[in-house]
């Protein structure tokens, strides 16, 4: 190995750059991982998720204000009215506010169908009527839709199998793309980031809808990525470091793409810490899972994926190039 520098049988340096012992903790890390995942299966199971309006069915209420409202006080009057369990959120401006009633409300408000448009109306003047009689200025009812519990049914249904159709997939492309051993260490880094970010927001009782499944999707995306960037080195270490363990080539690779992970993660973290703050409440719980996400990814991919590897014995035999390939690897030095 040339530019390799070595000190207590272990390299610290290779091709100019510094090579960090990521896989002395390990084990440390396999602890905390199991005890996060455990952790959040136990939060799930005893808590479950709060599935919002989406999931569940119910009544939105989009209504406008002519002085903006306090959204407290708004709460208040609707609690005091009967409407128990009412989400408030600004929607659009100050003085516009989108109301969701639970299912549960909306079965008291009327015996006819859930489908049928005009059952609906009556919901809504009577949300307006409340809000009017707390209010200083007029309050205008802009537009009211329902959500029928069978459409919400089936919306948790197949965004559960989207979640594990995207899984599936991922792990049949890696396997395609690299080994069988890091399909297994992705899919591994995946199922742990998606498990992590459910058991988060059952842990703080936030309301998981369709935007919250969205960004749990763009996290296996996210994390997926940045797990085939090490990989890919991992696998081209192999090839070219010759004189060295698993354990060496893998602390090598990582520490070769630690700078590119950084400031990707940082960016990121930049973007949706901006939507976190002055994007509003709609998108309030996107960006937060989006943010739990991306820290639980960047961990993952350097301490999951890689662990797997290492506990699957991952070796240069594994990754023994096709014959195409074979002279052009003898002539590395």
């Amino acid at each position: 190995m040339s530019e390799t520098t070595v000190e207590n049988g272990k390299i610290t340096e290779y091709m100019g750059k510094r090579v960090y012992d990521f896989m002395r903790w390990r084990k440390i890390a396999a602890v905390i991982s199991v005890i996060l995942v455990l952790a959040s299966i136990g939060i799930l199971a005893a808590k479950g998720l709060k599935f919002g309006l989406d999931f569940t069915g119910g009544t939105q209420v989009e209504v406008g204000y002519e002085v903006a409202p306090f959204i407290n006080d708004v709460r208040t009057q609707l609690d005091n009215a009967g409407y128990d369990g009412a989400t408030v959120v600004k929607y659009g401006s100050d003085t516009e506010l989108m109301i969701k009633l639970p299912p549960e409300v909306t079965e008291e408000e009327t015996q006819i169908s859930a489908t049928d448009q005009e059952t609906v109306t009556p919901i809504g003047d009577k949300v307006v009527e409340v809000l009017r009689a707390g209010s200083d200025g007029t309050v205008t009812l802009r537009r009211v839709e329902m959500v029928g519990p069978q459409v919400g049914a089936e919306l948790r249904d197949d965004g559960g199998l989207g979640m594990l159709v995207a899984l599936v997939l991922v792990m049949m492309y890696v396997a395609l793309r690299f080994q069988y051993k890091f399909s297994i260490g992705a899919v591994a880094a995946l199922g742990h980031d998606v498990i992590i970010v459910l058991g988060f927001f059952a842990l703080m009782g936030l309301d998981f809808d369709l935007t919250v499944l969205a960004a749990v999707l763009a996290v296996i995306g996210y994390s997926l990525n940045d797990t085939i960037v090490v990989s890919d080195r991992i696998r081209e270490n192999f090839r070219k470091v010759r004189k060295a363990e698993s354990e060496e080539i893998i602390n090598i690779s990582i520490s070769q793409t630690l700078g590119r992970t950084f400031m990707t993660s940082f960016t990121t973290l930049l973007v949706l810490w901006a939507l976190q703050f002055f994007g509003g409440e709609l998108i309030h719980n996107f960006s937060l899972a989006l943010i739990v996400g991306v820290v639980v990814g960047t961990y993952s991919s350097v301490y999951v994926a890689a662990n797997v590897l290492m506990g699957l014995k991952i070796s240069k035999e594994d990754l023994m190039p096709p014959v195409k390939e074979g002279a052009e690897l003898e002539e590395m030095p």
